[in-house]
């Protein structure tokens, strides 16, 4: 059965019905240029990608195996890293409960798609329907949110440093563990701030099958040695955290993007306030999660309905739709060199920085 978008945002914690501000549209507009069946997740379609995925990921461990040739090796650890991130949003698919409308299937595929990655699934789900709730809010988004001047000012050197260069392949380990400053709290205890006490034991199964997981890699290198642990896991890890952190980056770190404070801030405006890009051959493969826009909007829509329901929704959006055409490098040195902090003041804010101001 279809279940009202109207409802699907309640069920993920969301008000639909709050106002949506100056804007010349409102949610309702949007639903109603998508055709209905967007909103429909078809269990056959998702479970193919899955299982498609899971087939490349152990075809490529077969070819690598067979070869077993450092000629060979770094090819391997790009292409596997790349399908570690497309399983992971198929698990994101299951966090928004738009894999299929059955909670069960979700829950399990999410966990079968997020633990071998080390994703602690319910965790992670949980602190990014948070996010969700609350995008572009500065008070209370949950990540990659912007930090006011003068907390930029207070930041450490080599805490800028990570944050702002070095993010690429640290942001998301330090965020699982302790979130970011001024929001701590780790994805794995359920006696943190991110979770409510009735979530105690989905945090606590995730929790225990990540530790599983941790296991299982511990053993097999004891059994096979370090070596067998950087060629066939740590390797490719590493390049799957640097395309979530680059992804998620790029989502919500764009100068033109604004961020609001108080009561300026409306679900929709949040929702409309992060961009599409363009990630060329990869867009199929990691399963249009470039396409952003649409899915902050109508977070329970299957991701391979977000193209149509984009084209839908663009020409209501006019202006307020964002999509990047530059190149996805020039974007991550931009958005590196300029997006550093927002003024301490103003009900509605941009990205800027020292040397921005300066020109």
């Amino acid at each position: 059965m279809q279940l009202d978008i109207f409802q699907l945002n309640q069920n993920s914690g969301i008000d639909s019905s709050q106002g949506e501000g100056k804007l010349p549209f409102t949610l309702k507009d949007l639903k109603a240029a998508i055709p209905a069946e967007c909103f429909q997740p078809s269990v056959i379609k998702s479970l193919y990608y899955f299982f498609r995925d899971v087939a490349i990921v152990a075809l490529l461990y077969a070819v690598a195996n067979y070869l077993d040739s450092w000629y060979f090796w770094p090819i391997f650890w790009v292409m596997q890293g790349t399908m570690f991130w497309a399983l992971f949003v198929v698990g994101h698919d299951c966090g928004h409960q738009s894999f299929s409308n059955n909670k069960w299937l979700n829950d399990l595929v999410g966990h079968l798609s997020h633990i071998p990655i080390l994703v602690p699934y319910h965790g992670w789900r949980i602190s990014h329907r948070t996010h969700h709730k609350n995008t572009g809010s500065l008070e209370n988004d949950e990540s990659w949110y912007p930090l006011s001047e003068s907390k930029y000012q207070e930041l450490p050197l080599l805490q800028k440093v990570v944050r702002y260069y070095l993010f690429l392949p640290l942001a998301y380990p330090i965020y699982l563990f302790q979130r970011t400053p001024g929001k701590e709290g780790s994805h794995f205890s359920p006696s943190t701030p991110l979770f409510k006490p009735s979530e105690k034991w989905d945090i606590i199964t995730s929790t225990t099958l990540w530790i599983c997981m941790v296991g299982l890699l511990g053993f097999l290198t004891y059994q096979w040695g370090w070596m067998w642990l950087l060629k066939y896991y740590a390797a490719p890890y590493i390049v799957f955290v640097i395309w979530l952190d680059l992804v998620t980056y790029l989502h919500h770190t764009e100068q033109e993007l604004p961020w609001y404070r108080g009561d300026n801030w409306t679900f929709l405006k949040g929702a409309i306030s992060t961009v599409d890009r363009d990630y060329g051959i990869f867009n199929h493969i990691h399963h249009d999660i470039g396409t952003h826009v649409a899915h902050h909007i109508f977070l329970n829509m299957p991701h391979y309905n977000l193209l149509k329901a984009t084209e839908a929704i663009k020409p209501i959006l006019g202006d307020y739709y964002y999509k990047s055409e530059e190149p996805i490098w020039k974007s991550l040195w931009h958005s590196a060199k300029v997006c550093h902090f927002v003024p301490d003041t103003g009900d509605k804010v941009y990205y800027t920085s020292y040397q921005e101001n300066k020109k």
